[in-house]
């Protein structure tokens, strides 16, 4: 088998055409590493720009990778005879326009990667005719609308093929996905194992649909950093192998379904910075090993692992150390009043003398009235007292 050593590479169209036609192109990392027999097109990592060329409808591939490179334009012409696509990965470009309409013809498309790109528009609904999809990120772009409730997961096929033809898949270009917030590199063994659906940061604005909860063989969800509303679906309990949940930072509301603790094999959890209210999941199994940040960024949140509580506490039961406290309050309470009422009857009298001695008019009008009012009470009460003893004179009748 013949082997190059090539630095750098530049391929005109008809160049490039010349090299589809061949069963297998490694390219990655700027280096042409070697033919062998197979359907495998890898030409990812490298400095490759322009439009992607209709050529590239060849019927003999069956897995692309071109990631990680400076391509635009739309994918309107590009791929849409090569049906018997296992694996498309153009993510990391600058690609434009939207999904088109004819990806519903792959049936056998297992690995749909298009993030970190500029793509727009609604999510087809021709990925629902597809029954052998097993990741697809469709992160980091502008999609909007919403998220469609047919989509349909089986596990990886990889392992299959693998077993089959182990030296035809043996690439060298890492995998990169994004999980847990993060975007890792993964070798492609991955593919073994991983089933995921990556939609974050978008526009998406729509609920999330209960049927997601159908979805039980994905390990990677990935809602976060899009305008999805209302509340919850109960039904992600369902997603029984999910390792890794981010609904972070979109409108959700209502309270997180307390079923989500049956998710046995959950490592990252997140439903940060939403509009959540009620009670965090109970901290156990999986669920205790979640901090705060899992959940922060929802005012009306409450219970472990955050601050709030949940519950208003109740005042402890008087004891006898209190009531001794209230007597001696009540006690203290009643000094204050006389002492307070006596100051203000002194003051009260101070101030009418000091009234009186200013204005003269005023003090002999307040003698007069003194004096008035001491003798209709001495004559009122001399009068009444002597009233039993007087002596009426009777006239004799003629």
């Amino acid at each position: 088998m013949k082997e190059f050593n090539i630095k750098f590479l530049f391929f005109d169209n008809l160049e490039l055409d010349a090299l589809i036609n061949l069963e297998r192109v490694d390219l990655a990392g700027n280096e042409i590493d070697k033919f062998v027999l197979s359907k495998v097109l890898d030409l990812s990592n490298n400095n490759i720009s322009g439009t992607l060329p209709s050529f590239f409808n060849s019927s003999n591939l069956l897995h692309v990778y071109l990631s990680r490179n400076m391509l635009q334009g739309s994918l309107e012409h590009a791929f849409q005879k090569s049906f018997e696509l296992i694996t498309l990965d153009l993510s990391h470009n600058h690609l434009t326009g939207s999904i088109p309409k004819w990806i519903g013809e792959f049936s056998q498309l297992s690995f749909l990667l298009l993030g970190y790109n500029n793509l727009d528009g609604n999510i087809p609904t021709q990925l629902c005719k597809l029954n052998e999809l097993s990741f697809i990120d469709l992160s980091h772009n502008n999609f909007s609308g919403h998220i469609l409730p047919c989509l349909r997961f089986k596990s990886s096929i990889w392992f299959n093929l693998l077993k089959e033809y182990p030296s035809e898949f043996s690439l060298r270009e890492p995998l990169v996905i994004a999980s847990k917030s993060l975007s890792y590199s993964y070798s492609p063994s991955i593919l073994n194992y991983i089933t995921g659906l990556d939609l974050s940061c978008n526009s998406l604005s729509s609920v999330i649909p209960p049927e997601i909860g159908n979805l039980n063989h994905i390990r990677v969800l990935n809602l976060s950093n899009n305008h999805l509303i209302g509340p919850i679906p109960q039904t992600l309990s369902n997603l029984s192998e999910v390792e890794s949940l981010d609904l972070s930072n979109n409108n959700l509301n209502g309270e997180i379904p307390p079923q989500l603790v049956q998710l046995h094999f959950l490592a990252y959890f997140s439903v940060a910075h939403n509009n959540l209210s009620g009670k965090t999941p109970e901290m156990v199994a999986q669920f205790s090993t979640f901090d705060k940040s899992s959940y922060e960024g929802n005012p009306l949140l409450c219970g472990p692992p955050l601050l709030n509580n949940c519950t208003k506490e109740v005042p402890p039961p008087p004891g006898p150390f209190t009531d001794e406290k209230k007597e001696s309050s009540v006690i203290i309470d009643a000094q204050v009043f006389y002492v307070s009422f006596v100051v203000t009857y002194i003051m009260v009298l101070l101030g009418i003398a000091a009234v009186l001695y200013i204005y003269p008019d005023w003090r002999r009008a307040w003698f007069y009235f003194i004096e008035k009012s001491i003798n209709t009470c001495y004559y009122f009460v001399a009068y009444n007292r002597l009233k039993p003893f007087r002596i009426r004179v009777w006239k004799p009748l003629v």
